[in-house]
């Protein structure tokens, strides 16, 4: 959790909030292909990237 903290304080701190939601959209997508690699989904999904 700290790593969050720090994250969000260093994009405060550098005026680059907008890199927020890249940040956001690439942990979704990263967390989608972790939960679903085991599934029956999964080659749609890859075929997708």
């Amino acid at each position: 959790m700290e790593f969050i903290s720090e994250l969000f304080q260093f994009l405060k701190a550098r005026k680059k909030l907008w890199l927020l939601p890249i940040v956001i959209i690439l942990l979704l997508l990263g967390s989608l292909i972790v939960f679903v690699q085991g599934s029956a989904i999964a080659p749609f999904i890859y075929a997708v990237f």
